[in-house]
C-alpha cells in the first residue's frame, strides 16, 4: 500500500511552523523574511524552487526538532548540507529545508589520526584542519563541496587511489532517524546501517557526525597538470592509459576536456589535462612517473611544482562558482583503447565552450581492494569513471547542454560496466524515478537498501534523495 503524505491545513501548518520557530537553536527563514532568496538557493542555479520554510540549524539537537515538525505538518522534507548536490535535492517546492550548513564543526586527533566532522562542513573546512596537523582526509576535488552529501554517496577525488573513497575512510557515524531514534553506526555497532550509509545517500536518517580516518601527509604534495591541444588528445589519452596500468598508490591522475575560465589565462580553446596528486615523500619518484608520461605523450604545456593541500583542493573552485547550471551524467569503465579513445573523443571534440567538462577519473589503487559488497557504493572493478559535467550561466543554453550530456553518455554506454555514482546524476534519479535508483545501485545492493529503508524509513520521510522506495510504495 502506497504511503500517502498529506500537508496539514494551511493555519494547522502556520502553527506548526510557529512553535519550530520557537524551539530552534537556530532560525526558521520564510517567504517574506530578507534572507529568503539567499537561504532557498542551491548551487546548481537550474534549481529554483521556494520552500515553505527553511530551518537553519543552529545545534545538532535542531535536526531532532525539525524532523518532528516534518512529520506533524506533513510538509515534504530536504536535508542540506553544503547545498552543492547537482541535483538539488538540498530545497523543495513548498516544503520545509533542514539546512545543516552552520554546523562546521571539525576536530582533528593528530595522535589517533581520527576527524570528527559537522554535517555542514565543507571540503575546504576539513582540508584546512587536517592540513595543519599533517593530515587530509580523502574527499573530492573542489573546496566548496558539503562533505555530508559527498561521503554517502561515494567521495571520489584527488586521494582515490591513495586512500580509497571518502566513504572508505569513516569510521563511524551519528545518525539521527526519521522516527527520531539517535543511531551510531560503525563496522561494530549497527553494522548494517553502517555499510547502508556509505553509498546508500541520507535515505536512512540525518548523519548529525562523521569520524574519518586521516591520512599522514609526510610531505607536501606534488600536485601538476600537462596540457595538450586537441590534435595531441588522442596519443596522450593511449599514452595515459598505458601509463596508468603500473602506476603506485601514491600517484592520483584525472584527465579533464573543458575550455578553461578567462581567468586561467589558457585562451577560448578547448585543452586536454591530465592532472595528478603524487602523495608521498619521494618526490623524484612522482617526478619520475611524471616524466616516463611526458616521453611518451610530450604536452602543449604544463605546470608541475609542491603545493599545500588546501591549495590544491581548490585550484579549480573558480570553474564551478554557485549559482551555475548544472547537469551531469556519468559512466564507470575498464578499457581505454584505440575504440573507446575514439568514442571519447567523438564527442570530447565538439567542445567549444566554456560551461562543460568532461573528466575520466583512474581508479584501482585502494579503491579497488575494497570489497565489492563492503559498501553500498555501486562498482568496484572499474579503471575508469568518467562525469559530464555542466556549469553554464545562460539559461538559453540549458536544453543545448543538457542535450550534449546525455549524448556523451550513450555513447560510452556500450562500454560501461555495473552502476552509476549517484553524486554525479541529475535529478532524474530520485522518488520519481526508481528504477533510475535500482539501475544505479544494482538489483542486489538495491533489495539491500531497501531492507535499511524499511527499517529506518518506511514512511519515506527522506525521499528527496536519490530515492531508495520502501517495499511498502
Amino acid at each position: 500500500m502506497a504511503i500517502v503524505h498529506e500537508h496539514l491545513p494551511e493555519p494547522d501548518v502556520q502553527q506548526s511552523l510557529h512553535e519550530l520557530r520557537g524551539q530552534l537553536r537556530g532560525s526558521l527563514i520564510e517567504p517574506q523574511d530578507p534572507l529568503y532568496d539567499e537561504a532557498r538557493a542551491v548551487w546548481n542555479g537550474m534549481v529554483d524552487l521556494r520552500p515553505r520554510a527553511i530551518a537553519r540549524a543552529g545545534a545538532v539537537s535542531d535536526i531532532d526538532i525539525v524532523l518532528a515538525s516534518a512529520r506533524r505538518s506533513g510538509l515534504a522534507l530536504a536535508v542540506r548540507g553544503g547545498g552543492h548536490n547537482i541535483a538539488g535535492h538540498g530545497t523543495v517546492d513548498g516544503g520545509l529545508v533542514l539546512d545543516l550548513g552552520a554546523l562546521r564543526e571539525v576536530r582533528v586527533d593528530a595522535q589517533s589520526k581520527r576527524v570528527v566532522v559537522g554535517p555542514g562542513a565543507t571540503l575546504g573546512d576539513v582540508d584546512r584542519a587536517t592540513a595543519a596537523q599533517g593530515l587530509a582526509v580523502p574527499l573530492g576535488v573542489i573546496s566548496g563541496t558539503g562533505v555530508a552529501g559527498l561521503t554517502l554517496g561515494g567521495g571520489v577525488g584527488w586521494l582515490t587511489r591513495t586512500g580509497g573513497l571518502s566513504l572508505d575512510n569513516l569510521d563511524s557515524v551519528d545518525v539521527v532517524t526519521p522516527a527520531g531514534e539517535h543511531v551510531h553506526a560503525s563496522a561494530e555497532e549497527n553494522p548494517e546501517l553502517f555499510w547502508g550509509v556509505r553509498g546508500g545517500g541520507g535515505n536512512f536518517g540525518v548523519v548529525s557526525s562523521f569520524t574519518f580516518r586521516a591520512l599522514a601527509l609526510r610531505a607536501a604534495p606534488l600536485g601538476g597538470n600537462l596540457f595538450y591541444r586537441p590534435e595531441h588528445w588522442r596519443n596522450a589519452l593511449l599514452a595515459f592509459d598505458a601509463w596508468t596500468r603500473a602506476l603506485p598508490d601514491e600517484m592520483n591522475p584525472i584527465v579533464s576536456f573543458l575550455v578553461l575560465p578567462a581567468d586561467f589565462g589558457m585562451g577560448s580553446e578547448p585543452w586536454m589535462a591530465i592532472g595528478f596528486a603524487w602523495v608521498a615523500e619521494d618526490h623524484q619518484a612522482g617526478l619520475a612517473l611524471v616524466g616516463q608520461l611526458r616521453a611518451a605523450a610530450p604536452p602543449d604545456g604544463e605546470e608541475v611544482g609542491l603545493t599545500s593541500w588546501p591549495e590544491w583542493q581548490s585550484a579549480m573552485d573558480a570553474v564551478f562558482p554557485k549559482g551555475s547550471r548544472g547537469y551531469w551524467k556519468n559512466v564507470s569503465f575498464s578499457r581505454l583503447d584505440e575504440e573507446v579513445v575514439d568514442a571519447v573523443l567523438g564527442f570530447a571534440s565538439e567542445l567549444a565552450w566554456e560551461g562543460t567538462g568532461i573528466d575520466i577519473h583512474h581508479l584501482e589503487g585502494a579503491f579497488g581492494r575494497v570489497p565489492e559488497d563492503a559498501t553500498a557504493f555501486p562498482n568496484r572493478s572499474a579503471r575508469y569513471w568518467l562525469n559530464v559535467y555542466g556549469f553554464w550561466r545562460d539559461a538559453a543554453e540549458d536544453e543545448r547542454l543538457t542535450a550534449f550530456a546525455h549524448k556523451a553518455y550513450s555513447v560510452m554506454r556500450p562500454f560501461a560496466e555495473q552502476g552509476e555514482y549517484v553524486n554525479f546524476l541529475g535529478a532524474e534519479v530520485g522518488v520519481q524515478a526508481p528504477d533510475a535508483a535500482r539501475s544505479a545501485y544494482g538489483q542486489d545492493k538495491y533489495q539491500r537498501l531497501v531492507a535499511l529503508k524499511d527499517r529506518y524509513d518506511p514512511q519515506n520521510l527522506l525521499r528527496l534523495n536519490h530515492n531508495i522506495l520502501p517495499s511498502g510504495g
